[in-house]
């Protein structure tokens, strides 16, 4: 089951973190404290509950896990009892390996090793699941998630050292890195190529001194310009209404805008 930080009297706006967890272990606790330290962080995750349960998980669902850029998966001690639970974990490991997709794993009240190896209540779970002949056929799947999902680098959350406040804040800075780094990798590769195009414009002028050798250095210095302002508005992480009072300023003054 996934969380937003998207209000129902809101319209919905485009999120980037898809939560998966197990809502009687962790919905009003460990959860929702997560939920709050991102929205701290302005990073909007999504809402599944107002969908209405069944055997299977909803198109709207699955889209929402696609769409996103980055899965939290908290792991919690009846995680594995919910079938919805670990139809989701399969089509997050799904994305994990068909496309650049950030996967977190979150390890609550729960010994990572447990999840990993079906041990204790995980064990119990899939005990269930396998005197179940309607479900019987995915067992495997949903264990092969499980191992996948839990080898992936996560947070341990029983450091006792340590306050739940304390602990999802981590998460939520952690987090908002990971994502930081996916939303400007297309502006840094794009930045480093045409640095290094600069570079070897400005040695080309150095040897043939001519007006249209300048012209051509300088463009593609003021491109890079352009791009690196992109990235610094990117990081920003700007509203929507933000944005678009600045576009709507630069329509109204007629000022070049580079993004």
């Amino acid at each position: 089951m996934a969380r937003s930080s998207t209000s129902s009297n809101n319209p919905p706006q485009k999120h980037e973190v898809f939560v998966s967890f197990r809502s009687e272990d962790t919905g009003k606790t460990f959860t929702s404290h997560l939920n709050g330290a991102l929205e701290r962080v302005y990073i909007k995750t999504y809402v599944d509950s107002n969908l209405v349960r069944g055997d299977e998980i909803p198109t709207a669902l699955v889209r929402a896990i696609e769409e996103a850029k980055l899965s939290v998966i908290v792991f919690s001690k009846h995680y594995a009892d919910s079938k919805w639970c670990l139809d989701e974990l399969v089509k997050i490991v799904e994305c994990g390996r068909t496309k650049r997709y950030i996967i977190v794993p979150v390890f609550y009240d729960i010994d990572p090793s447990d999840v990993r190896n079906q041990r204790g209540s995980y064990a119990e779970a899939f005990a269930i699941h396998e005197g179940n002949p309607e479900v019987k056929m995915k067992v495997r799947e949903w264990k092969n998630a499980l191992v996948e999902a839990a080898n992936y680098s996560g947070w341990d959350c029983n450091d006792v050292n340590r306050t739940e406040l304390e602990i999802v804040e981590e998460i939520a800075k952690d987090l908002l890195e990971k994502l930081d780094r996916a939303n400007v990798s297309d502006l840094d590769s794009q930045i480093a190529k045409l640095e290094q195009l600069a570079r070897l414009q400005f040695q080309f002028y150095q040897s043939i001194i001519s007006v249209e050798n300048l012209r051509n250095h300088s463009a593609t210095v003021q491109r890079i310009t352009e791009l690196k302002m992109e990235r610094s508005v990117r990081l920003l992480r700007l509203t929507p209404e933000m944005l678009s009072y600045m576009n709507n300023n630069n329509d109204d003054d007629g000022s070049f805008s580079p993004f």
